[in-house]
């Protein structure tokens, strides 16, 4: 099994802690690509020198850009600052000390989901081997004594202490990959939801970032999952139309929109014209269409047909 060991402030880890946050967002000022684990993979915080110790961590969702406002729309203070100013402020401090350009309002952001975080007297010293030029990270791997050593270490306190539910330990084969995928919360269901569907609305195209939404397919109060296959990627209005029930998707994919739209407000004919048509943007990946199961149910206890 793959780790990594990603550098973070105290401060940051702090208030994750206090407010007990069920999913994380690890930004980087620089928005590069994250490749170092695959989803599901074990991310630890480390936190800066002289505080050389791992003190937490989550499981990997997603790396993806975003804007700072998106960003702070999907986890709030997941991102581990309590406003968005103070988001935007550190992320400027950054990159004037770091010559990043400050004109790019996007950032990295490794979306982390179940984490967990060690009580002062369970902190972990960092391995024999980090080396103090290290400024972002360093992948571990179980298969290095090394890495053997600080997974066990990890798993160890997570087991006794139940920083979350068991299942932590139960979906982690021994010392191997990940057995099951981690749940997802909010703000990663909604960035999951927006880069399966190419950043664009299903019904309509639209790219225009700021009036996007994800929707459930079947609604989180009605034990609907914070799942890629429950969503879908819809503008604002349609989005409201969806959930009122004016509008559902088959299991083929086409649109439907019911004639109460027209009924109920004497007009729609913006709307109309998609009735009947297939969706024009769907996840180029199969295990993330939406699921028949959900629009089934959406056609048969929401839909206003």
């Amino acid at each position: 099994m793959k780790m990594y060991v990603g550098v973070t402030d105290q401060d940051w880890f702090e208030i994750l802690k206090q407010e007990k946050c069920d999913e994380v967002n690890f930004w980087t000022p620089g928005g590069r690509n994250f490749k170092a684990i695959k989803e599901n993979d074990m991310f630890l915080f480390k936190l800066h020198s002289p505080n050389n110790y791992i003190v937490g961590g989550g499981f990997f969702v997603r790396f993806s850009v975003l804007p700072t406002y998106l960003a702070w729309q999907a986890f709030g203070i997941k991102n581990g600052t309590r406003s968005l100013k103070e988001l935007n402020d550190r992320i400027l401090k950054y990159r004037s000390k770091n010559g990043i350009a400050l004109e790019n309002p996007q950032i990295g952001c490794i979306i982390l989901t179940e984490p967990f975080y060690f009580d002062r007297e369970d902190w972990i010293p960092i391995p024999a081997d980090w080396s103090n030029s290290i400024v972002q990270g360093k992948r571990y791997d179980t298969e290095s004594t090394t890495g053997m050593k600080l997974y066990q270490e990890v798993m160890d306190r997570i087991e006794r202490h139940s920083y979350q539910e068991q299942n932590i330990v139960a979906e982690t084969s021994r010392y191997g990959e990940s057995l099951t995928k981690h749940r997802l919360g909010q703000g990663a269901f909604r960035v999951v939801v927006t880069d399966a569907y190419q950043r664009r609305c299903a019904i309509t195209g639209e790219k225009t970032l700021p009036v996007l939404e994800a929707a459930h397919i079947k609604p989180y109060a009605q034990e609907g999952p914070h799942d890629v296959k429950n969503g879908l990627l819809l503008r604002s209005d349609m989005h409201t139309l969806y959930d009122d029930g004016y509008i559902t998707i088959d299991t083929d994919y086409k649109i439907d929109v019911s004639k109460r739209l027209h009924e109920d407000y004497g007009n729609g004919k913006d709307y109309y014209k998609y009735h009947g048509h297939k969706l024009i943007i769907l996840p180029e990946q199969n295990i993330e269409m939406p699921s028949k199961e959900y629009l089934e149910w959406h056609n048969e206890n929401v839909f206003l047909g």
